[in-house]
């Protein structure tokens, strides 16, 4: 009885509050809702792409290991290792293809799709099958990277969180670009970046809401991810010189060569995925052929398979003959445009910084042999070209360069990349080559209508 007096007293002493005082306080605790909510969504993602990562690394080492044995011992070491670079592949199609499709490719186009409100969220099933068929398919040697199925199964933690909590469509899409940007930041120890891919690639614009988000999810994943992974940035790169305006031609001519590999490399990409959607092999079987033709080539040349950290690697650190360089960086264009048309989860950022940081040493390579005077250190050109390949092929040019800066730890060649980004960019611009996630995207939300139109019409004759 007395609960019951407590509670009219209290709405009576509410009924006199203002209404305006009503609505600033409502509109606090919403916000503060928000914020905690995104907190949660990036430890969440801070854990589940922590371990994504940790068991790619795991996986990574023991192919390796695998593809030098096999080296040796081509007896048994031949059909082991070519059968598990085909039955990984196989097995994350099959996956994918049966059990949840919106788990295909990077899933950064579809997260873009779901924060623009074009395609509607996908189900809670996306996020074991993103795990398991990316740990299959990039274990198992695919030329993909780790860092689209982090963003996607971040995302994919951000609707879980907004649907148990019932917040409304605006707040799920605002944690939803969150966890994608907690789940890019774990995927490369990039908080920053992470927070910038948000507003830069998924946004396209700013938007203080999704801004504050961001920087409390990204946070929140970083710091639960170092406690599982470690300290330290993601690359070694030796003490770069500063900058001198002499550098500036071999600068500008990085960066017009990675404005025309990316425009190249989007261009083959989708070349491929046009390919795979009218070709009538089924889906399982594709992705076993592309799984044996890398398992051939890493047999030959183990560092070519995977997402290529190694390659990268040695790139920022100078080191290879030019000759080696060039054939791999021509073996991994086409082995990751190749491996993206099998349809299995894996991501492009990878891939894309391999390329970037060894068309920067074969250039610096080049030219130290030319004009050494008139070049910096070809490391200084791979971290350059780092940036500038992927302000071409995402244009995404403030992403890119604050990634390679907290990748590398490095921030003396700022300007350099700043100057080979717009190279690159106004390259790309000039070939009308779209940005590679756009293109995607697009992909991704004529497929998921043609797939809901299909749904419709098989329903409608079931009931007919």
């Amino acid at each position: 009885m007395s609960r019951n007096v407590h509670e009219d007293l209290a709405r009576r002493w509410l009924s006199k509050v203002p209404n305006p005082w009503k609505r600033r306080t409502r509109d606090i605790s919403h916000e503060l809702i928000l914020i905690g909510l995104a907190a949660l969504v990036g430890m969440g993602t801070g854990v589940v792409t922590a371990l994504f990562r940790r068991a790619l690394e795991f996986l990574g080492e023991h192919r390796l290991r695998l593809a030098h044995w096999a080296q040796q011992n081509l007896l048994l070491g031949l059909p082991l290792h070519l059968g598990i670079s085909v039955a990984g592949a196989a097995f994350a199609a099959w996956l994918v293809h049966r059990v949840e499709p919106h788990a295909e490719g990077s899933g950064i186009p579809r997260v873009e799709g779901i924060v623009a409100g074009r395609i509607p969220p996908g189900r809670r099933r996306i996020l074991p099958v993103k795990f398991l068929g990316g740990l299959a398919s990039i274990g198992s040697g695919l030329v993909l990277g780790r860092e689209g199925p982090s963003v996607q199964m971040g995302a994919t933690v951000a609707t879980g969180v907004a649907s148990l909590s019932r917040r409304t469509d605006a707040d799920m899409r605002t944690l939803v670009a969150a966890g994608a940007g907690a789940g890019l930041t774990t995927a490369f120890a990039a908080p920053i970046a992470g927070s910038i891919f948000i507003l830069e690639e998924l946004l396209k614009k700013f938007d203080h809401r999704v801004g504050l988000a961001a920087l409390v999810a990204t946070g929140s994943g970083y710091a639960v991810s170092r406690l599982i992974l470690g300290p330290g940035t993601e690359f070694v790169v030796p003490a770069l010189d500063d900058p001198h305006l002499r550098h500036l031609p071999v600068v500008l001519l990085v960066g017009i060569v990675t404005g025309l590999v990316g425009v190249l490399y989007n261009r083959v990409i989708i070349g491929f995925l046009r390919q795979a959607d009218v070709s009538h092999i089924p889906v399982v079987v594709r992705a076993a052929l592309i799984g044996l033709v890398v398992g051939v080539a890493g047999l030959l040349a183990p560092h070519l398979m995977g997402g290529g950290h190694d390659l990268t690697q040695a790139a920022l650190l100078g080191q290879g003959t030019l000759l080696a360089v060039t054939l791999m960086l021509v073996a991994r264009f086409f082995l990751g445009a190749l491996s993206y048309a099998a349809c299995t989860p894996g991501g492009l950022f990878a891939p894309t910084l391999v390329l970037g940081a060894n068309v920067g040493l074969v250039v610096g390579l080049i030219g130290r042999q030319v004009a050494p005077h008139l070049v910096p250190e070809p490391a200084a050109l791979a971290l350059i070209g780092m940036a500038s390949l992927f302000a071409a092929t995402v244009r995404a040019p403030v992403t890119g360069i604050v990634l390679a800066m907290e990748m590398s730890g490095s921030a003396v060649l700022l300007a350099p990349m700043l100057g080979a980004s717009a190279a690159a960019m106004f390259i790309a611009l000039v070939m009308r080559c779209d940005p590679i996630y756009d293109q995607l995207t697009e992909r991704s939300v004529w497929r998921t209508r043609a797939n809901v139109a299909r749904g419709t019409t098989t329903g409608s004759r079931q009931r007919e």
